[in-house]
Parts: structure tokens; C-alpha cells; sequence
């Protein structure tokens, strides 16, 4: 046999199951491409660095977003919160946040972050109503005390 039948007759052998043999395993549709792992491992000077600085800019690009949107000044909050206080006393009932954002014209995330504090400073309380909303009203107005506070009403109660 000259050296081209060899090859031939290898090849056939090579492309049929012999009896006892296992066959030869196929590499279902879903295997990853050994092609893309070589141009991975050939380009990794590359690519790595480039997904540094990738990271690099998105971080940087976050930065100046939460920069930019910095919480109000020292004055401007002042004066929306002593607008929200107006606001919630025309509201003897209380305002939700969305119609408290509408009379001031201040976004309603920065709203809330505002009233939420004012509540932790005790000068405002909130309720959610049947209908799920969150109602805010100025502490001691439409709340049955009328400014008195509680320890004064318990003592009144027990004479």
C-alpha cells in the first residue's frame, strides 16, 4: 500500500464503528466554540485591559451622577420645608407626597426624603389610608390632640 491508500483507508476506519468499540463522541450544538476560548486566550493583552478601563469609566461615570444630583443646600431645604409645613397646614386632613410635589414643584423622591426627616424631627406624622396612600400632617394638628401631648391628655383622663 502506497503511503496516500494508507491515509485513505485510515480515514474510512476512522469514520466507521467497529463491532465492540465505543463510538466516537459528537460535540453537541451547545459546546463552546474551542475557536472563541483561542481568540480569548491569543487577545488577553487586550481585552483584559480594555475591560479595566471599562470598569474604570463606569465607576468614574457614577461618581459624577451622585455628584451631580447632590441632596439640596442648606437654604433650599429650608425653604421647601417651610413651604411643605404651609402647604400641610392648608391640608387640615393631611396631603399625600404626590399632591404636596405638585403645589411645590419639587420631585417627589426629594420630597419624600425631606418629609421623612421632618418626621424624624417630630414635625410631621403620616398614616397610609384605606386606599394605601400615605397621608402627612403637620404633629398636633387633625390628629385629635390639638397640640396637647399625650402624657397631658392621660393625666386629664385619670381625674
Amino acid at each position: 500500500m502506497t503511503g496516500a491508500a494508507l491515509r485513505i483507508a485510515l480515514l474510512v476506519a476512522g469514520q466507521i464503528d467497529l463491532p465492540g468499540q465505543p463510538p466516537t463522541p459528537v460535540k453537541p450544538a451547545s459546546a463552546t466554540d474551542p475557536g472563541y476560548i483561542e481568540f480569548l486566550e491569543r487577545n488577553t493583552h487586550i481585552i483584559y485591559p480594555a475591560l479595566g478601563v471599562l470598569v474604570v469609566v463606569l465607576l468614574a461615570v457614577g461618581i459624577l451622577q451622585a455628584w451631580r444630583t447632590q441632596d439640596l443646600d442648606g437654604l433650599a431645604k429650608a425653604e421647601y420645608k417651610r413651604e411643605i409645613i404651609l402647604e400641610i397646614r392648608r391640608q387640615v386632613g393631611g396631603v399625600t407626597a404626590e399632591a404636596l410635589s405638585r403645589a411645590i414643584g419639587l420631585e417627589t423622591f426629594k420630597l419624600l426624603r425631606l418629609l421623612e426627616e421632618m418626621q424624624r424631627d417630630g414635625l410631621l406624622v403620616s398614616h397610609t389610608n384605606t386606599q394605601r396612600l400615605t397621608v402627612w400632617r403637620v404633629k398636633g394638628i387633625g390628629d385629635g390632640t390639638h397640640g396637647v401631648s399625650s402624657q397631658k391628655r392621660r393625666r386629664s383622663s385619670a381625674r
